[in-house]
């Protein structure tokens, strides 16, 4: 079965800008939901990347969907792809890499496996994957489905969400969530080489950061 629902409105480019001066590991340090399984490495090291998620569901053999969506992608847009657990079959190569960043896609995420991997880099095109398969999908237009809640990396990631990408991993949020999460999270980075300088000068983590004192009050209650 085919399904098809409308491009989801993008993300609005200021926070999406606020959300990529955000590392996902400082996001990690507060919350525990949005974040994909580990597994899901980046192609290519020292880039992050943010954009708007477009989803897309794929079967093992049939890929006809992800051209498809690269027909009707905007520049800035994040295609995120469920693969239905399939570890077997690579769903996009250089062909469709190469097409997709003639369309401004700003990344690819896929819940399993790809092929022609140094074209994505000859490309530029940012991928995040499970790893790199020889057999491939086919264009069968049998089944498929865009814009629809998908799962990736065990996230729930709706159309339209926003998305945050780099070496440490791939984030996913609502977009009227962005300005909360930087509101807790980019005044901890910035206290960071305050930080440094304090081990540096030799003081001890525990007590710059309070868990000594935390630590020995338990156990004083214990």
């Amino acid at each position: 079965m085919i399904r098809v629902n409308p491009m989801p409105p993008q993300v609005a480019p200021a926070l999406l800008e606020k959300l990529a001066s955000l590392d996902p590991v400082t996001v990690g340090h507060y919350r525990e939901w949005g974040f994909m399984d580990p597994a899901i490495r980046p192609l290519m090291k020292g880039r992050r990347v943010t954009g708007t998620a477009v989803t897309i569901i794929t079967s093992a053999h049939d890929t006809s969907m992800i051209p498809y969506a690269i027909g009707l992608a905007r520049p800035g847009d994040v295609l995120v792809i469920d693969r239905l657990g399939d570890m077997r079959h690579a769903c996009m190569g250089g062909v469709v890499a190469l097409a997709a960043k003639v369309a401004g896609v700003a990344a690819v995420i896929i819940d399993g496996l790809a092929c022609d991997l140094n074209e994505f880099e000859q490309y530029g095109l940012p991928l995040w994957c499970r790893g790199e398969a020889a057999l491939t999908g086919r264009s069968l237009a049998s089944d498929g489905a865009l814009n629809v809640p998908v799962a990736c990396g065990g996230v729930a990631v709706l159309p339209g969400q926003a998305v945050l990408a780099d070496s440490g991993g791939v984030y996913v949020c609502g977009a009227d969530e962005i300005d909360e999460i930087c509101e807790i999270g980019l005044p901890m980075q910035s206290r960071e080489p305050s930080t440094l300088a304090r081990l540096r000068a030799g003081e001890k983590l525990g007590a710059i950061g309070g868990s000594a004192a935390r630590i020995e009050a338990a156990l004083k209650k214990q």
